[in-house]
């Protein structure tokens, strides 16, 4: 073992001795131990807990859109078949279905609602969507070609006062031009289900009809919007979306998620980033500590670093000595955290319900946010830049004492020894 090692652990253990000075300088190596891990231990919470939301709301966004959408620029896609058949030959893509989209309005006794109407196959829908999952009532399969039927979000079913059975006017806006004035499309729909995703955009203006029904009332023939495609790795969405365009001979655009809720995933993203620059101040701050103690540590030890000196150790021997110190506290103070850390991201659904029973107040709300428990995703990539960063502030934080030890002139510390 080099001397330099076998020095900066000593004087890491010697710590524990009885003299004022040095039971001071422990104090503070504490603190900076304990506050290194308390901020590890954060950055690992806060940061598992913001992908568990991102992921719970990216699942449930693609539960009901789309990972890509191939249409045309005048949104009237002519061989829709076609199209599907051609863009399922690409190894990414697992299912394709139809649809419909355009804009309507709800009318049901006095209330009146504007609604994003989509009209779907229902057995093609559900290769591509999960609204299986989210039906609170009936069943998407109740919708037929020709018998009007219409499934609606859980808000805006409750904004209109619906429910399963209930007959809404649904009223297109292209209208009818005849001699007398243009008068609008309308026609009645029976409610056959409500669906719950848990995304105030879709629950509050999302209504399902059949697709035939949907190209009756706004008289699109055999024409539709476009075609949804689910593929099996949605991260990959955007370069599909570029190579779709190697497989189908038409004229479309294929647009992806990302692009569709670019604006929602960038906000995600970026408080993600704000969140973890603050809580790496709080490592900082601890990890800065490190100076304090080793500032006093090279105060008390100048005797011994003189005799080293002395006795041939070179400048940078002395500051190694110092920096392992330093190294050794900032290390201690980071498994702690990470340890704390992993346990409690992992262990969320224990700690909440703790938590809230010890001291009265709901932590987690399950009516307001949809989601029956605490959502937490541990990334090893976010563990790994943690502790990289953390110990690297811990290094830069031992540099300033460790070279004023490096400093320390012999003759000058034992002149009065």
């Amino acid at each position: 073992m080099r001397y330099e090692l076998l020095v900066g652990l000593r004087y890491t253990r010697s710590r524990r001795r009885a003299r004022r000075g040095n039971r001071f300088i422990s104090f503070i190596s504490a603190v900076s131990m304990l506050g290194t891990a308390l901020g590890v231990a954060a950055l690992i919470v806060v940061l598992s807990v913001m992908n568990g939301f991102q992921e719970e709301l990216r699942t449930r966004i693609l539960g009901v859109a789309a990972h890509v959408q191939v249409t045309t620029l005048d949104g009237a896609l002519q061989s829709w078949q076609r199209v599907a058949d051609q863009a399922v030959q690409h190894p990414q893509v697992l299912a394709a279905a139809p649809y419909v989209q355009e804009q309507g309005m709800l009318s049901f006794d006095h209330a009146v609602r504007g609604t994003m109407v989509r009209g779907v196959l229902p057995a093609a829908e559900q290769s591509v969507a999960d609204f299986a999952r989210y039906m609170k009532a009936g069943s998407l399969d109740a919708l037929q070609a020709g018998r009007f039927g219409i499934v609606l979000g859980r808000d805006l079913a409750l904004s209109m006062r619906v429910h399963l059975g209930d007959k809404v006017t649904l009223i297109a806006p292209q209208g009818l031009v005849t001699p007398a004035a243009v008068l609008p499309r309308v026609r009645q729909f029976e409610v056959v289900g409500i669906f719950e995703a848990g995304m105030y955009e879709y629950d509050s203006a999302l209504a399902l009809i059949h697709l035939r029904d949907a190209q009756a009332l706004y008289r699109l023939d055999e024409a539709v919007s476009g075609v949804r495609l689910k593929l099996g790795d949605l991260f990959a969405a955007p370069r599909v979306a570029r190579e779709l365009a190697g497989y189908i001979d038409e004229s479309v655009i294929a647009i992806d998620w990302t692009r569709n809720h670019a604006n929602f995933f960038r906000a995600v993203a970026l408080e993600k980033t704000m969140m973890t620059i603050i809580l790496f101040l709080i490592v900082a701050v601890a990890a800065f500590n490190i100076v304090s103690t080793l500032v006093m540590a090279v105060q008390e030890k100048q005797a011994d670093i003189a005799i080293l000196r002395t006795l041939g150790a070179s400048p940078g021997s002395i500051m190694a000595v110092f920096v392992l110190q330093g190294a050794v506290i900032g290390l201690v103070g980071l498994v702690g955290g990470v340890v704390a850390g992993l346990l409690l991201a992992n262990n969320l659904d224990v700690v909440i319900p703790f938590l809230e029973k010890v001291t009265g107040a709901t932590l987690w709300n399950k009516e307001i946010y949809y989601i029956s428990e605490l959502p937490s995703k541990v990334l090893a990539s976010d563990v790994t830049t943690i502790i990289s960063v953390s110990f690297l502030l811990t290094l830069v934080a031992t540099l300033y004492p460790s070279w004023r030890a490096s400093r320390v002139n012999p003759a000058e510390a034992l002149r009065y020894e």
